[in-house]
């Protein structure tokens, strides 16, 4: 094993978690001592080192949740809210919880059972290394259950925040929403830190199960110090003519990975996936999907884009896989990648992997710089070339921007985007016409 695997090993032991989640913890603990370690030669990491996860390994886990005002930091939305202070539930700054939410320490006999019913059940693959390091770690988590033919009258909006501590720290999130048949909810993760300098190791799972007819709207914004090291996922089951749109926007750091686990598992369900993501400086991101088309009648609609500044890294992997039994998939992908620097880098593979014949799908990705005519044009109406090159900068991600269906998040994203950016808003105003 690795340093690093060692000492995630001892930090399991230092947890106190309830006793039925004992059996879970205790089978991912003896799998985390075999599991491979990612080297440069393995497929799904070739491009994401982990050695500054090696390096700075964190040695302990935060103790307690020290309230601290972050309010301005939080989306102004009608919502369930859920505090997390380094992976500790945070009451002071949470709303009281609705029937259909609970955290795992505080879960009744009948919710214990749902949870063991469906949690670790969505998460496959053994290329999910972190997410049997979750399993091992795992002493408390959420819990939002959706019952049969009802709707949450508010999202559920569970924020994630990131504190520096004296030591550095691990911190452990887990997110178990189970939509049952005829049901629909709004799911928004928000992981957004203090100012300060990170020092915490982020391992942030989120597994779905959308039922019958349902419908599921998440969202999930990366929005962390560039000092974070975080490693997240999203494992999601699709029933039959369920429903899932997703959007998901990140910023770069020093370690982000995301990864996307879709499967469609019953006939008629859709998907419609949109991500942005958003690194600079020397940060790096990394986004890896991977759809499971297993049955009939399923449509994935996929679209990424990035902007890729400074000297920083990007890369993305989307994969959609056609069993032989899922005829009639309709199935897109798109990847486009705006290099604002000669020192940027994107790594893209954008992959079919189609084994049924009565299929319509298409694929493709795109690495640009920007358009010097474009530049030139607004140049010569007395924009200077920094602010031409902002307003077109934000113009490429702009479209996916204005079709995010909550208005309260894109409200919150638009002045932050336009701080990231460094320009004036009114610039920025002007490309969004």
């Amino acid at each position: 094993m690795t340093d690093f695997q060692q000492q995630a090993l001892q930090l399991a032991t230092q947890q106190q978690s309830p006793a039925w989640l004992g059996d879970l913890r205790a089978q991912a603990a003896n799998d985390w001592q075999h599991v491979i370690w990612p080297t440069r030669k393995t497929e799904h990491w070739k491009n994401t080192s982990l050695a500054s996860l090696q390096k700075n390994s964190p040695q302990a886990w935060a103790t307690k949740a020290t309230s601290l005002n972050v309010e301005a930091e939080f989306i102004a939305v009608d919502a369930i809210r859920l505090v997390f202070i380094n992976g500790v539930f945070d009451a002071a700054s949470s709303s009281d919880l609705s029937t259909e939410v609970v955290r795992f320490s505080q879960a009744n006999d009948a919710q214990q059972q749902l949870i063991a019913k469906h949690l670790n059940k969505v998460v496959e693959g053994p290329q999910h290394l972190f997410a049997t390091l979750n399993n091992a770690w795992l002493d408390d988590g959420v819990l939002v259950h959706v019952p049969r033919n009802q709707s949450l009258a508010k999202p559920i909006y569970v924020v994630q925040v990131s504190t520096p501590e004296a030591q550095a720290v691990s911190v452990n999130q887990r997110l178990l929403v189970v939509l049952e048949d005829s049901a629909q909810a709004d799911i928004i993760e928000h992981f957004i830190s203090s100012r300060d300098v990170q020092n915490s190791f982020v391992n942030a799972l989120t597994e779905i199960v959308v039922g019958d007819n349902a419908q599921l709207q998440h969202y999930r914004l990366n929005l962390e110090e560039e000092n974070i090291q975080h490693i997240g996922a999203v494992h999601v089951n699709l029933l039959r003519n369920a429903r899932m749109r997703g959007f998901t926007l990140a910023l770069g750091s020093k370690l982000k990975r995301i990864d996307y686990q879709i499967n469609h598992r019953g006939q008629g369900a859709e998907l419609n996936l949109q991500g942005v993501y958003l690194p600079r400086n020397n940060q790096m991101v990394d986004y890896h999907s991977n759809v499971q088309h297993w049955v009939p009648h399923c449509t994935t609609s996929e679209v990424f884009r990035g902007i890729i500044a400074d000297s920083a890294q990007a890369i993305f992997n989307g994969r959609i896989y056609i069993h032989k039994d899922a005829q009639k998939t309709l199935a897109e992908l798109s990847n486009r990648n705006l290099l604002t620097s000669n020192k940027a880098e994107i790594y893209t593979k954008p992959e079919l992997e189609i084994y049924a014949d009565d299929v319509k799908c298409a694929h493709g990705a795109t690495v640009s710089q920007l358009n010097a005519t474009a530049l030139y044009y607004l140049q010569s109406r007395g924009v200077s070339r920094t602010e031409a090159e902002v307003m077109l900068s934000f113009g490429f991600i702009n479209e996916l921007l204005e079709q995010i269906p909550e208005v309260a998040v894109h409200d919150y994203l638009f002045p932050r985007l336009a701080a990231l950016f460094g320009r004036d808003q009114t610039l920025l105003a002007m490309a969004d016409e």
